[in-house]
């Protein structure tokens, strides 16, 4: 589809009315998006850092979610985020431990993390 716009554009002190075709596409060209979010080798503490930043992040976001629901009634069904903010945890103390036993190693970290997006028909 191709629309036309007027603008209005000043150039030495003077208006000019300039006409711009501009043709819409789809936004949307495939229904898969893949992010890299996350690519490289990082110390213990870098390693701990971004992780526990993920999760935090994911936690927060749940918990607002389920504030959000709260606020329109107090007897709202809040399990999915309840049970995914306990999941969530229980992954930050994984990752914590696993952290933990890294750093009596002295050893260093790979993490390769993708976000793979798709659209639900």
């Amino acid at each position: 589809m191709n629309n036309s716009y007027n603008l209005c554009v000043r150039f030495n002190d003077s208006l000019k009315i300039t006409t711009m075709k501009a043709a819409v596409q789809d936004v949307v060209k495939d229904t898969t998006q893949k992010i890299q979010l996350v690519d490289g080798t990082f110390t213990v503490s870098e390693a701990s850092d971004v992780v526990l930043s993920l999760l935090n992040e994911k936690i927060n976001f749940h918990k607002l979610q389920r504030l959000s629901l709260c606020e329109g009634s107090v007897t709202a069904n809040t399990k999915f985020p309840d049970e995914r903010i306990a999941e969530l945890e229980h992954e930050k103390s994984v990752a914590k431990a696993f952290f933990a036993e890294a750093r009596t190693k002295g050893i260093t970290i790979k993490i390769d993390g993708v976000l793979n997006i798709s659209i639900n028909e």
